[in-house]
């Protein structure tokens, strides 16, 4: 696409590569570029997993330029499509998003990698959340994290801005695993190609059954799904793939999937 985003496909795969010398920090321009070729992805009933990595060995991602962000008199920047990096506030991304980190992931970048379903880290990568530094707030790890770890751990990671390496994250589970690196990204593509050939259509259902869920109690998400009142699921419950999944699993064979 451009020097600073780039994109390569592998038949249902897109991968995703932001190349933003030194840091991999994302400015208004790339913030919009990122939102464009996701929601492309989102929709493009030919790709069923995105892989989103970034160029270089030292940083994933540093997050938001801020050496741009204090040039500029705007105040609300204009991040795009999906919000700033493209993933934040994408709407209806019903699709497995996988984070291959590699380097130092701070500020946005911790919260860039937090918008994608599962996380791969190599074994030199950090974590930290240090806006309060900066006198600001890192808004969607504010909201994000403390559901994903045991809220104790979140919020001394955002009172405090301190460093959390690979392995303490992968303890709480903010990663998936940690690999090194050399393996890393032979990994992320192993689970990817297992998604990409995975059921769509109960994928889907699953990325918008947790999103929903998480503001409702137990019984009104489970209401909502039993009642086919949320459209992935009515897809699913109405759909050839459901039948053919009975169907490979009476004969005792693979099922082929179609995605309707």
């Amino acid at each position: 696409m451009t020097e600073l985003l780039s994109t390569r496909r592998e038949g249902a795969i897109l991968e995703v590569t932001l190349d933003r010398p030194k840091a991999n920090a994302i400015d208004v321009k790339t913030s919009q570029l990122m939102g464009e070729v996701f929601k492309s992805f989102r929709d493009n009933p030919d790709l069923r997993v995105a892989i989103i990595r970034t160029a270089g060995d030292k940083f994933f991602c540093a997050g938001m330029d801020l050496k741009a962000r204090a040039s500029s008199d705007i105040i609300d920047d204009d991040w795009g499509i999906g919000g700033w990096g493209g993933l934040q506030e994408l709407r209806d991304l019903n699709k497995p998003v996988i984070a291959c980190v590699n380097g130092i992931t701070v500020g946005g970048g911790f919260e860039l990698a937090l918008c994608c379903d599962l996380i791969y880290a190599s074994e030199h990568s950090s974590f930290a959340l240090p806006e309060l530094r900066a006198g600001t707030l890192a808004d969607a790890a504010t909201i994000r994290l403390p559901k994903r770890i045991p809220y104790h751990i979140a919020m001394g990671l955002l009172l405090t801005g301190r460093w959390m390496d690979a392995a303490e994250a992968h303890r709480w589970g903010v990663v998936n695993e940690v690999l090194p690196k050399e393996k890393l990204e032979e990994r992320v593509w192993e689970i990817a190609r297992l998604l990409a050939n995975g059921p769509p259509l109960v994928l889907a259902a699953i990325k918008e059954t947790v999103r929903v869920a998480e503001t409702l109690s137990f019984q009104d998400a489970m209401n909502r799904v039993a009642g086919r009142q949320l459209a992935t699921i009515d897809a699913l419950y109405g759909s050839e793939d459901r039948l053919e999944g009975a169907r490979a699993f009476a004969e005792k064979r693979d099922p082929v999937w179609k995605g309707k």
